[in-house]
């Protein structure tokens, strides 16, 4: 079966179980801050299982695109070497939401196992957690495995957490037996899954969420039960298609034959094979992520997305080629996986470009890291004695017995006679000839060996001389290890993307080391930064319930304001909002209604602001945010809060704000649509910021606008509001909207449903024609004024523009024609020639300048042959030396000041001196 079918037979089989099929959500997460990649099938599911969320089906299936490379799921220094872990995978999976459970899902994967993939059922075996007992007897009851293929782990193998609170359950593991340990691991006798061999390969995982684990960790049943499996399906095409490893199926084949021909350095499992892996496993995980909207940055995904760029082209570079080169293989990619998902195919061009612009980056990069590890090997490089060693053997060998009960007793003489000593030896032993300078000692002992003579009459020449002989033999005993600090190591990894063996290569080319156990330390402390970042810690969920019956249902797209009832209410402290500049951690309120006409923050649009009132109170609404199913109002209490809260509220909108919001949406879709009229349809959207006061639209082009395609785009975009074209919302499957040629913003999850904004007159000849979930005028008439303000790059291969939009644009327009009043004014021009006058200001003002200099080097040159002429000798130290001390008005800032001083030295230069000094200030400031 190739991998394609498998992927199919997979969801076949679920369907055939009445299974929705449901397609993968972007890697890029949409509505989830607590992570930066999707990185298991249940992503999308979070909200169910976290009770704040539901689906119109209790049963679904999909095959799931998942990055793992941060957080506690990271697989980056795994891929290459482990011949089943990747950076970018695909997680078939089936899910029961309070439907079936354990019964159904074991039966149901035994079958699909053994049935259809034809696996080999006495090479399978299952681990179940330690206390599930339920999950053991049903192994024997619903499946054919053997009895003794079941065993039993611990919560690290067999027990799942969303999050440190939250909700979990145990699980039970499918392997099978490989029937030989993973290359380079050892054999174990009475060998069985979850051991270091590697020879039993987990295919499949079956989790069985039932409990809620609190800030406690006390575990509570939870209201219902779920099904939540995950199988790679990399590993399943490894067993099925009978190869090595993942990278001999047909998912990666490809991809590594085209390496080899490129670089001419063939695939071999006993040979050079980790550089072709690497680069095959990366170019997957960054073409799937620039397709679903990922960027590369310094921050953030952005960070993570460069750092596995720089990896990939590390490796690139011990195949021996030089230059861009990952993204020639993305062809290859989008021929073996876009017909399954065409987002590659559509973006193919993007994610080339995008590729090979961040490559030719770091080719750039990857030089300066050089100069940065010479940097570090420099400071590095030191043959210095490592005194407190040298003292320590010096205790045990030769001072203990001279006065002391044990090493390191002794009295302030003979601790100052073992400082001079130690002073000694790191003179004579400063270098790395290891040779003893005894000229040098014949001058020192005598007066160490009185001192010692004093208090002991056992030491003498002899006996030091002997010391030092054998401490010279024992010379590397003693040097300071030489070495590239952990912490360098991390930071030539974290900064300029060095892996830890370019590192090592590097380092032992020079002949030194690398502290690989700091490095480690240096990343498992960033490992636990971005695990604190990337955990997921559920939240507090229980609000008081106020009323009952239906609730989050917006409103908002035909009204500002809404009598509606309060469903839910909580409140919290605010760490991060400040009530009227009044300061954190204020009491703030969390409120759910039965209807809103407030918009929640998404979609590049940012929230309504308002109020709600009730009877006897009132709160201003600050942040509106979609939480699973729920619309959730935060809020500040504008006066006391009663104990009693009322049920009967009035939801009102900021509607100037609203209003000032509408333009800058709607002429999102318009910019757009004028942009791919100019530079062409490879433009797309690659974010946005829609507010009030203005709006800045990303979008993919590699060059600069000119200033004649900024005043054509801006010209476009008025041109269509003038026309005051009306703009339409309709409601229509997926699948209609595109075969209308609606565009979708890539990387963005939509539902069977979806919203479709028309700006024209409803025929074939549309201005623009986009999904989208905002608010928007209902003429383009509306919005007045349109402005591009800026144009910017933003990262390799996407544009900026920043703009403005009505009442904003018309502001705008204001502050710049009061500027334009004031330098006409000061020019003295009425207008019509205000460009003429100001061409002449600027000639006339550059040849003032020339004059001046003119005239400054005639001053000056008449101050260096005075200054120069003061000369007079002086003593220093004994030394003769010829001074000049003297004041000049001729100079008046630092740049005159050095070129009087130059010119002082090339006149002094013709007396017979070996150096000079120049000490100059100006009255402000002095200069060296």
């Amino acid at each position: 079966m190739t991998s394609a079918e498998i992927r199919q037979a997979f969801i076949d089989f679920f369907q055939s179980k009445q299974h929705t099929v449901v397609p993968s959500s972007p890697v890029i997460p949409q509505d989830d801050p607590t992570l930066l990649f999707i990185n298991a099938g249940m992503n999308q599911f979070k909200d169910v299982f976290l009770g704040t969320g539901t689906r119109p089906y209790s049963r679904a299936v999909d095959s799931q695109k998942c990055i793992r490379v941060s957080g506690k799921h990271n697989d980056l220094e795994e891929v290459g070497p482990s011949p089943n872990h990747h950076t970018f995978f695909e997680m078939l999976g089936n899910w029961s939401f309070g439907d079936y459970y354990k019964a159904e899902a074991i039966r149901w994967a035994w079958e699909l196992m053994t049935e259809v993939f034809k696996l080999p059922a006495d090479k399978l075996y299952a681990t179940v957690f330690t206390d599930d007992d339920e999950a053991h007897r049903l192994w024997e009851s619903e499946t054919s495995i053997d009895p003794s293929h079941i065993s039993r782990h611990g919560h690290k193998d067999n027990f799942w957490e969303m999050g440190e609170v939250g909700p979990c359950g145990p699980c039970t593991e499918i392997h099978l037996d490989l029937g030989k340990p993973a290359p380079g691991k050892a054999a174990i006798e009475n060998d069985g899954p979850n051991t270091e061999s590697g020879r039993f390969l987990e295919l499949w995982n079956l989790v069985f969420i039932q409990y809620f684990r609190d800030k406690t960790g006390k575990l509570s049943d939870l209201p219902a039960t779920h099904v939540d499996t995950g199988a790679g399906l990399e590993r399943f095409a490894r067993v099925i298609q009978g190869v090595e490893s993942n990278y001999e199926t047909d998912l990666f084949a490809p991809i590594i034959n085209e390496i080899a021909e490129q670089s001419g350095v063939a695939y071999e499992l006993n040979g050079i094979h980790i550089p072709h892996r690497v680069i095959a496993d990366h170019v997957r995980s960054l073409s799937f992520a620039i397709a679903d909207g990922g960027l590369m940055g310094n921050e953030g995904r952005g960070y993570v997305l460069r750092r596995i760029l720089r990896r990939a082209s590390r490796f690139v570079r011990e195949l021996g080629v030089d230059g861009p080169f990952v993204h020639k293989l993305v062809p290859v990619l989008v021929e073996v996986m876009g017909d399954h998902y065409t987002e590659l195919r559509d973006r193919q061009q993007h994610i080339e470009t995008v590729i090979r612009a961040e490559e030719e980056s770091f080719l750039r990069t990857l030089d300066r890291g050089i100069t940065e590890f010479g940097s570090s090997f420099n400071q590095s490089f030191s043959t210095t004695i490592d005194r407190s060693r040298i003292k320590e053997w010096a205790d045990k060998t030769f001072l203990l017995g001279l006065g002391a009960s044990k090493p390191g007793e002794y009295d302030s003489t003979t601790n100052q006679v073992l400082n001079n000593f130690m002073n000694i030896l790191q003179q004579i032993l400063g270098d790395s000839k290891l040779q003893i300078d005894y000229s040098y000692l014949d001058k020192e002992l005598p007066s160490i060996n009185n001192e010692w003579k004093k208090r002991y009459s056992r030491p003498n020449q002899a006996n030091i001389r002997e010391l030092l002989d054998e401490l010279s033999s024992k010379f590397q005993l003693f040097k300071k290890k030489v070495e590239i600090s952990g912490h360098d190591a991390f930071k030539l990894y974290d900064t300029y993307g060095f892996p830890l063996d370019l590192t090592e290569q590097m380092a032992r080319e020079r002949g030194i080391e690398v502290d690989v156990e700091g490095f480690h330390r240096e990343m498992e402390i960033a490992k636990e930064r971005s695990r604190a970042g990337a955990k997921f810690v559920m939240g507090e969920t229980n609000f008081e319930t106020v009323s009952e019956g239906e609730h989050s249902e917006f409103t908002g797209y035909t009204s500002l304001e809404e009598s509606t009832e309060l469903r839910m209410i909580r409140s919290f402290e605010e760490e991060n909002r400040e009530p009227w500049g009044e300061g954190p951690g204020h009491t703030a309120y969390a409120l759910v209604l039965a209807k809103t006409p407030f918009y929640a923050e998404s979609g590049g649009q940012v929230c309504d602001y308002g109020t709600i009132i009730g009877d006897g109170w009132e709160f201003w609404v600050y942040d509106v945010r979609n939480e699973g199913d729920r619309r959730v109002h935060y809020a500040w209490a504008m006066g006391n809060v009663p104990d009693t809260y009322p049920v009967k509220v009035i939801a009102k909108l900021d509607m100037q704000r609203r209003r000032r919001i509408l333009p800058h949406h709607t002429t999102t879709h318009l910019l757009q649509a004028a942009l791919q009229q100019i530079l062409g349809d490879h433009v797309t959207q690659a974010g946005s910021a829609v507010g009030p006061d203005k709006m800045t639209f990303d979008f993919t082009h590699f060059e600069k606008l000119s200033d004649e395609q900024v005043a054509e785009a801006e010209a476009i975009v008025n041109r269509v509001i003038r026309e005051d074209l009306p703009v339409r919302a309709s409601s229509m499957s997926l699948d209609d909207a595109k075969a209308k040629g609606a565009m979708a913003l890539f990387g963005e999850k939509y539902g069977d449903q979806v919203r479709v904004i028309t700006v024209g007159d409803g025929s074939d000849n549309n201005f623009s024609m986009e999904l989208c979930g905002g608010t928007h005028l209902a003429r383009t008439g509306e919005a007045g004024l349109f402005r591009i303000e800026s144009e910017t790059g933003l990262s390799a291969g996407v544009r900026r523009v920043e703009c403005t939009a009505g009442a904003a644009a018309y502001e705008n327009m204001l502050k710049d024609r009061e500027t334009l009043e004031d330098v006409k004014r000061s020019i003295g021009s009425g207008g019509s020639d205000l460009a003429e006058k100001i061409t002449k200001t600027l000639l006339r003002q550059r040849e003032m300048q020339k004059e001046i200099v003119r005239l400054q080097q005639a001053a000056l040159k008449g101050s260096v042959d005075m200054l120069a002429d003061w000369g007079v000798e002086l003593e220093f130290k004994g030394e003769p030396v010829l001074g000049v001390f003297a004041h000049t008005d001729a100079i008046s800032d630092k740049n005159g000041l050095q070129q009087v001083g130059d010119k002082i030295i090339e006149r002094l230069a013709k007396v017979d001196r070996e150096g000079f000094g120049i000490v100059g200030a100006t009255m402000e400031k002095t200069y060296m």
